[in-house]
């Protein structure tokens, strides 16, 4: 698709900048908690970028100050409608650490200044915007709505929270990636069509009243969820509504899902289907200025890590119980033509920081690129078990021939000098094809690749749905082994995770023990949080694994959650009254001493191994 030149300036935050194009109204303002960088990686400009794309006028109100309305009049009245989101993270997670503590922090704001965005900040943009327009329509999108659609734990609270769609003055919830979704809306209300009449729109959640739902559903394939009020008194009530969702989760066989709030049902249509290449080439593509914009006079750290770096991907199969892309994303790879990235590169290459090192190439997974199941075009993604636990699925395409071909083109194009992947390798699928281990260790990697086993017990992987340590041990093997060939010195960095449920003290001091002996001690350990969505999250709350029924283990006090995370920092004197606490309660005080295999001494400091 060609695009005009002009549509290469950012889109418009002030009148000043409307006027410049030639623009007395808008069609469509999105509101994002995220301050305005015209970067495909930042939601808001993706999306506007699309909806511009498209024939749309639209303007971007960044991180207002959600105590002064004017501030959302600023763009005035919107044609079509207002579409707001908290930005590229959920608000409560932005705001706040795993302690609960405000982060002093916010990589999304100018100058990593906190405080920018307002706690449940879909909620009260909805809000303002609703008390400044009040016959404007109103839709809600972003990772904070799309993770929280449905009654969900809210680990700030501590207690199950309604779908943000009944707290919001909000007509229409988009969940999902979301260019279809926005698109189709933006086009029928341009029609004349009434927003709450769109009520058959796949990727969308919308609300009812409830009097009136089981006649407007009726002849619906649906599926009628454990009620609010049940879900947030009952625990296993609210592990069975979880499974459900994840079994529904799937494109072109997904059944609606209908969930009772007490002023509203709130109704899911099944997920959109994900963009083919085409679609998601298109949108990678589009004119951004790949900047902060130029309002901004200090800088946006988010974009430091992404600025010259290649998406080559969305979706992941591996569906770790942590983790939250599964519900957002999904499960299905969809992967760009080499082409597309090839071109985008050569863009890079053209920008006047670039200094000749693509940085990132990949997407939630770096090696999943191009990857795909046979099945997934006619029945979608499986509901009764995992594509790479407890083992990768044969049926599963692991080929990283297309990944590896990529690599070798973009190394090609004049002014590019270093491809690197240092992070999100899945280790896995690495050791189906050691040539493409090979390849990266030889070329794409600078003395150090991540890698995430999480943890070392089998007990605690087998609830995250993570290979045990006996792949990694197989992974390190053929690491070590290839570096040794090509004469190189590389190491891996580990990222282990703390606190999950299915982990208790004596699965964290067998991680400890196992550190020790394979001198794999690492600073890279985060403290187990739960965000909306997630398995983890359930478990968390419910004490109860969704996929199997069963009951589980789980840490939820602070002292108890920062005991295991000292266990695994045991070479840290201020932790050791924690450790100590930890192995007097296990009963393991045989690793207090002075012996080579204790974790700390018997005195007031930290017994250290001699080299041998």
């Amino acid at each position: 698709m060609k695009h005009d030149k002009k549509t290469s300036n950012p889109l418009p935050m002030s009148k000043k900048e409307m006027q410049q194009r030639g623009w007395d109204t808008l069609d469509i303002i999105i509101v994002t908690g995220d301050a305005y960088v015209d970067h495909p990686s930042f939601g808001a400009a993706l999306i506007g970028r699309l909806l511009e794309a498209r024939g749309f006028r639209v303007g971007i109100i960044a991180q207002p100050a959600h105590d002064k309305p004017e501030e959302f009049k600023e763009l005035g009245k919107p044609e079509l409608f207002f579409a707001a989101t908290a930005g590229n993270m959920d608000s409560m997670v932005s705001n706040y650490t795993p302690s609960l503590k405000p982060r002093k922090r916010d990589m999304y704001s100018p100058g990593g200044t906190p405080g920018m965005r307002p706690d449940r900040a879909t909620i009260v943009y909805s809000n303002r915007i609703h008390q400044a327009y009040p016959d404007t329509p109103i839709v809600i999108a972003g990772v904070e709505a799309s993770l929280r659609r449905l009654a969900q734990y809210d680990f700030q609270s501590g207690k199950v929270r309604k779908s943000i769609l009944a707290d919001a003055p909000a007509d229409l919830l988009i969940y999902g990636m979301g260019e279809t979704q926005t698109e189709e809306i933006a086009r029928r209300l341009q029609a004349g069509e009434d927003i709450k009449q769109i009520k058959d729109l796949p990727g969308t959640v919308w609300k009812t009243p409830v009097k009136t739902w089981k006649e407007e559903l009726k002849g619906m394939d649906y599926i009628e969820l454990e009620s609010y009020a049940t879900v947030s008194e009952e625990k296993e009530a609210f592990a069975r509504n979880y499974k459900t969702l994840w079994q529904q989760q799937n494109p072109g066989r997904g059944k609606i899902l209908v969930q009772p709030h007490p002023k509203t049902i709130i109704v899911q249509n099944p997920p959109a289907k994900p963009l083919e290449t085409q679609n998601l080439d298109e949108v990678y593509e589009l004119p951004y200025t790949r900047q902060k914009h130029p309002s901004y006079k200090e800088d946006i750290p988010a974009i430091e890590p992404v600025r010259f770096s290649l998406t080559t991907h969305r979706g992941c199969f591996g569906a770790c119980s942590f983790c939250a892309i599964a519900h957002h994303q999904g499960r299905m790879v969809n992967s760009r033509s080499i082409e597309s990235l090839l071109r985008e590169a050569k863009t890079l290459t053209k920008m006047k920081d670039f200094k000749g090192n693509i940085n990132g190439v990949g997407g939630p997974t770096a090696n999943m690129y191009s990857m795909e199941c046979p099945q997934w075009k006619s029945k979608g993604v499986c509901t009764d078990k995992f594509c790479l636990y407890p083992e990768v699925c044969p049926s599963m395409n692991t080929d990283h021939s297309k990944n590896m071909e990529l690599l070798n083109r973009l190394e090609q194009i004049p002014g590019v000098k270093k491809v690197f992947i240092t992070y999100g390798v899945r280790y896995d699928l690495a050791l189906t094809q050691p040539e493409y281990l090979e390849m990266i260790c030889r070329k794409h990697i600078s003395g150090r690749l991540a890698v995430a086993p999480e943890h070392y017990s089998k007990k605690v992987t087998d609830s995250m749905r993570k290979p045990g340590r006996d792949v990694f041990e197989k992974f390190v093997e053929m690491y070590s082994a290839i570096n040794k060939k090509l004469g190189k010195e590389q190491y891996l960095q580990t990222y282990l995770m703390s606190g999950h449920p299915g982990c208790g003290l004596k699965e964290m001091i067998e991680t400890a023990e196992y550190i020790r002996d394979n001198k794999l001690y690492s600073e890279q350990v985060q403290d187990f949080t739960p965000t909306p969505m997630t398995a983890s999250t359930c478990m968390y709350h419910t004490g109860i694994d969704p996929f199997t029924g069963k009951n589980i283990e789980v840490a939820t006090s602070r002292r108890d959650k920062k005991i295991q995370r000292t266990i695994l920092h045991y070479r840290d004197k201020r932790n050791r009254k924690y450790i100590l606490e930890a192995l007097k309660k296990a009963d393991r005080m045989d690793l207090v001493g002075n012996s080579w295999k204790c974790l700390i001494s018997g005195k007031n400091g930290m017994w250290e191994s001699k080299k041998k």
